[in-house]
């Protein structure tokens, strides 16, 4: 009897791993997910930690440079949102095979963009742009090469597409600085 009873103890607990399994493996396949989903997600990533320590800080110190240290012709904390800004735009354009729809000055920018709530427009309409431009983005077209936005050659439109993280996570971290020496704590560490 007790062989019997461990049997089918033994028998219930293989059905509820395998049961296990089966639902996982069938959760599995709803959640795949596809190379522009994939795409657009690190997208959103970098905008979900971007845009908040862009808006956190105040606009009197949108003039913000290091002076102490070795810092001599580095960007205005403001001045590298413009940048991001018109990378992504940049980035985006060159994805879509057209013009960037905005100047970007060289990737600087317009220097006519001077205000906190001009700078974000033009830094949130950049990521909206770079998002309309990853959803162009699938299996088929994936590792074709587009003309490079930053000169002479070719590129891939993934190789474009992780630059928009890569590129925007670079900048985060000398606005993290920036914001931690004004003495404000980065939205993301809060």
């Amino acid at each position: 009897m007790r062989n019997k009873f461990c049997c089918a103890i033994f028998c219930l607990l293989a059905l509820a791993v395998v049961s296990v399994a089966q639902d996982s493996k069938n959760k599995n396949k709803d959640e795949r997910r596809t190379v522009t989903q994939v795409l657009d997600r690190t997208v959103a990533n970098i905008e979900h930690e971007f845009v908040p320590a862009a808006e956190a800080m105040p606009e009197d110190k949108f003039g913000f440079v290091p002076t102490e240290g070795e810092f001599k012709g580095v960007r205005t904390f403001g001045q590298q949102i413009k940048h991001v800004a018109a990378v992504n735009y940049e980035l985006g354009a060159a994805i879509l095979e057209e013009k960037p729809p905005v100047d970007i000055s060289d990737e600087s920018g317009p220097a006519s963009l001077v205000t906190k709530a001009e700078i974000l427009k033009y830094l949130n309409d950049s990521f909206v742009y770079v998002h309309k431009a990853i959803q162009t983005i699938n299996d088929k077209n994936l590792v074709e090469t587009v003309k490079s936005p930053f000169g002479e050659g070719k590129v891939s439109r993934l190789g474009l597409a992780t630059s928009v993280a890569w590129h925007g996570f670079d900048h985060y971290g000398q606005m993290v600085v920036y914001l931690r020496m004004n003495g404000i704590v980065p939205p993301a560490s809060r």
